[in-house]
């Protein structure tokens, strides 16, 4: 609850600066304060090979990263402290409670997370009557796990298997080691970690599931106002994911330096996991499931009503601008392979 106040307070904090901005008319800037989470994100992988090859050097713009977690960089954007941030689901919030905010560029594809399990387990099966680790109810290291047991497994959360919630992904991995657990839902860089240790993936997500994690947005007052910066911010995110396509030693070495990798077998583990994983381009129906699922959210939470429709995602994004963009530069687009 003190999260949603917070949100709420920085959404009419930034309908003041709009309004207060509205009638300043001034040359677009080429600086911009990107915002990045503590730790780093596999979702957001292209925007560190940006900086790693000095795509945002190129480009003209004088990039800097802003380093918090990420409720704190959504209420950092929304403030006018952080130009462009890739937490789209904190941003179909703040856009559904009535902030002024525009998506510009996309990053994933697919949903990362895995179910880990030990060796000795042989099919997903066996996990029925067990406890497999999760993280909180409402977030994607749980919500994206559930729903495709469900959904493929046919496997219910409470009624064929037990869920303990932990917020710490290394929390898991240790309950998981101590046998507390039998199983764990992990992003690919944690269960390289873990496969270092001994286990095994079981299940990819992404084998299941599309979504657009990471999606960048900013303020649509500074979207508006400097559409040439952003055109440029949106180029060297493009520029990041062709890269990290097809060019595996510098890729490792950014999955080391901005994730924490310290093993070169588990970097190059997570590139050949992900290599695929991402694009730029932002897909209707992937766009519209940030909201949608945030309105679900927004209704147990008691702050949306239930028969109150979905207003039209497409609003909320510079879609011309970021399409425009990505042809004018011949980007390549992702070939996500169907899944299952």
């Amino acid at each position: 609850m003190r999260m949603i106040r917070s949100l709420l307070a920085a959404v009419a904090a930034a309908a003041l600066v709009s309004a207060f901005a509205a009638g300043d008319a001034q040359a677009q800037t080429n600086k911009v304060r990107i915002g990045k989470v503590i730790g780093g994100n596999g979702f957001h992988i292209p925007s560190y090979v940006a900086w790693d090859q000095g795509y945002y050097k190129a480009e003209g713009l004088d990039a800097s990263f802003v380093i918090l977690q990420g409720a704190a960089l959504v209420r950092a954007t929304l403030t006018g402290n952080v130009d462009f941030v890739p937490i789209p689901s904190g941003g179909a919030q703040a856009a559904l409670s009535g902030a002024a905010i525009t998506y510009i560029v996309g990053e994933s594809l697919r949903s990362q997370w895995t179910i880990v399990v030990p060796n000795s387990v042989k099919s997903i099966e066996e996990l029925r009557g067990k406890t497999i680790g999760y993280g909180r109810a409402g977030g994607a290291d749980y919500d994206e796990g559930a729903a495709v047991l469900q959904r493929f497994y046919k496997m219910s959360v409470g009624k064929d298997y037990k869920v303990i919630s932990f917020q710490s992904e290394q929390d898991r991995i240790a309950a998981l080691i101590n046998g507390n657990i039998q199983g764990a839902l992990l992003s690919i860089p944690h269960a390289a970690k873990a496969a270092s240790a001994g286990m095994k993936i079981l299940v990819r997500t992404g084998d299941h599931i599309t979504r657009a994690g990471g999606s960048f947005w900013g303020m649509k007052e500074f979207v508006d106002k400097n559409p040439e910066t952003t055109k440029k911010f949106i180029r060297a995110i493009a520029r990041g994911v062709m890269h990290f396509r097809s060019n595996k030693a510098s890729s490792v070495a950014t999955l080391k330096e901005h994730l924490g990798i310290a093993d070169e077998k588990e970097a190059s583990f997570v590139w050949e996991q992900l290599k695929d994983a991402f694009g730029a381009e932002l897909p209707k129906e992937l766009f519209h499931e940030i909201f949608e699922s945030r309105r679900q959210s927004m209704i147990t939470a008691r702050q949306w009503a239930p028969d109150k429709p979905l207003p039209d995602p497409e609003q909320y994004l510079a879609r011309n601008l970021l399409e425009s963009t990505l042809k004018e530069m011949k980007y390549v687009p992702t070939k996500i392979a169907p899944t299952k």
